[in-house]
């Protein structure tokens, strides 16, 4: 499936490719005339949508000249450049562009940056105002240059002048605005800051999480030591699983002076739009620009390593697992939080190439290096293992957390369950039921926790009445799941009501059909309902199944025999 969908990507761009080729002016044609030349474009701009970033600069960079025939060149190539990391290069080329007079909206943006960033502040706004008069298509391009001219202007403003231009934003980035306002009020070390930090933080309408991170940066650059510990630990205790907020807490702790964020440094709080910007075109799949925004961040602000959790997280989704392990290896070596959170991309990462070992390895070295574990972390690595199959491994990392978590902590529901699911899968049935039942006990509307006794109880052929109610239940709440209408109609099949039990087993096996036991349930309620041509039908797919375990094949192979 996956491969098929990789193949229709392909085809789609290179249609793309095509059209753009064969709808430009005919004067641009001639530079195609070689067929190296066209095979270079059209390697680099495939390379490019697949986020191949490395490999497109290759191809592209041999084309010097064709931005004077083909305008979408250009752009193309200072993505490429700015996406693979070759800033000055970018830089340089969005200056040869503006000599021959084919500059655009990314050449001025760059050029404005670079400016930004080596302190030519009047240099900068007068790129960043050419940029906005270019006028992009994309309105999330317009807002962002309109922001980043405006804080490169502060110098010619007040507070109250600034304000006036930040409401001139487009309003339809309401948010964005919100987060402008507070970062204007600190870098004006207004008396408001600390009100619009406790405004912004306690929305209940967005997540406003990260900025507890700048708050608690704001009041330590004040010399407020203990009101910044508060409100780092607040949050904590609302989001235990914010990376930034971790982070923050260990360097905190261990008195690092480093800071990452100054919101009276322009080109942090810049590169925080560019950031925010960046994380909203990933939101929409849009990586190319995703990323040309926030290599364009890490530019502006190269200490702040949270920024390439996003890089790894797009790099990721494009399925360019190379480029995602570099930069969760890299990311290791930021800190102790960002090292254990890398390390479980890494492993999910290790997996799904195959090396399950080599993902045992990795995590379990994390988790060793943790100089406190926390329990999250602990509930982490036993889910890893468990997940894994390394079940008699996972119980005792589950029943630290059990240990140390009341019945009311979420943590203490999700772990009830897990080590269930452990006991269950290395043959200690009573534990595994008395742990399953504890977990409903503390949250009764889990559906696959119903799913999971309900079913196991049908297994051993006991309580059929009462898992049925169950299983109508985690139905209720979990409607067309395939397995939970597999477990449902088998109830049902054990009771005897194959009309119904059919009706179920066929839904879910039209929700996922390329399962083994859904198939295999099919099957046998097939031949229960006197269709026993159609049974063997499913019968000899489920043998064909790559997933199919060898001791269904083998009751599947009796079945086809001598059937039910």
């Amino acid at each position: 499936m996956k491969k098929t969908i990789y193949n229709m990507r392909i085809i789609r761009q290179i249609i793309f490719v095509i059209i753009i080729l064969f709808t430009s002016p005919v004067k641009s044609l001639d530079k195609f005339s070689k067929a190296e030349r066209l095979s270079n474009y059209f390697s680099g701009i495939l390379l490019l949508n697949e986020n191949q970033y490395d490999e497109s600069f290759k191809f592209l960079r041999k084309l010097n000249g064709l931005e004077e025939h083909h305008t979408n060149y250009s752009v193309k190539y200072l993505y490429t450049l700015v996406n693979s990391g070759n800033f000055k290069e970018a830089f340089y080329y969005s200056k040869k562009l503006e000599k021959k007079n084919l500059d655009s909206f990314e050449s001025h943006l760059i050029i404005g940056i670079f400016h930004l960033k080596n302190s030519d502040t009047d240099q900068a706004q007068k790129y960043f105002l050419k940029a906005k008069k270019k006028n992009s298509r994309f309105v999330i391009n317009n807002y962002v240059l309109s922001s980043i001219y405006n804080w490169s202007s502060l110098t010619n403003y007040n507070l109250n002048q600034a304000s006036l231009e930040l409401e001139k934003l487009d309003e339809r980035f309401e948010n964005l605005k919100k987060i402008q306002k507070v970062f204007l009020n600190c870098f004006f070390n207004s008396s408001h800051t600390k009100k619009l930090f406790n405004d912004l933080i306690s929305n209940q309408k967005i997540d406003f999480s990260r900025y507890n991170y700048f708050y608690a940066s704001y009041l330590k650059s004040q010399g407020k030591i203990e009101e910044a510990k508060e409100i780092l630990n607040s949050a904590l205790k609302l989001y235990p699983r914010n990376l930034l907020l971790n982070q923050y807490k260990i360097d905190f702790n261990e008195d690092k002076n480093i800071s990452a964020f100054n919101c009276q440094d322009t080109t942090h709080v810049i590169a925080e739009i560019l950031y925010i910007t960046a994380n909203a075109l990933s939101s929409q799949s849009i990586y190319v620009l995703s990323n040309f925004y926030l290599n364009l961040a890490k530019y502006l602000n190269k200490d702040f390593h949270s920024f390439d959790t996003l890089t790894a997280e797009n790099f990721y989704q494009v399925d360019n697992l190379k480029k995602a392990k570099e930069t969760y290896e890299s990311l290791s070596k930021k800190g102790k939080a960002f090292q254990w959170h890398a390390s479980k991309q890494l492993a999910k990462i290790l997996i799904q190439e195959e090396d399950l070992d080599k993902a045992l390895e990795i995590l379990g070295n994390a988790y060793n290096n943790l100089n406190y574990k926390d329990i999250h972390e602990i509930f982490d690595y036993a889910e890893f293992l468990k997940n894994n199959e390394k079940f008699e491994a996972s119980i005792p990392y589950y029943t630290e957390v059990i240990d140390r978590v009341k019945e009311d902590h979420p943590l203490y529901a999700e772990s009830a369950d897990g080590r269930g699911i452990a006991y269950e899968r290395t043959g200690q049935w009573e534990k595994a039921e008395r742990d399953l039942l504890n977990s409903l006990k503390a949250n009764p509307e889990q559906a696959y926790v119903i799913n999971y006794l309900a079913y196991s109880w049908i297994e051993q052929g006991v309580k059929i009445e009462k898992s049925l109610d169950m299983l109508e239940k985690a139905n209720n709440l979990r409607s067309n799941d395939p397995y939970i209408t597999d477990s449902l109609g088998w109830a049902l099949f054990k009771l005897k009501r194959y009309e119904e039990s059919k009706n179920y087993l066929q839904l879910a096996v039209k929700l996922l059909p390329g399962d083994p036991i859904i198939n295999d349930h099919y099957g046998d309620v097939l031949w229960k309902s006197g269709k026993q041509l159609q049974a063997r039908y499913y019968w000899n797919y489920v043998l064909n199944l790559e997933k199919t375990e060898d001791d269904l094949k083998k009751a599947v192979e009796e079945k086809l025999i001598k059937g039910l």
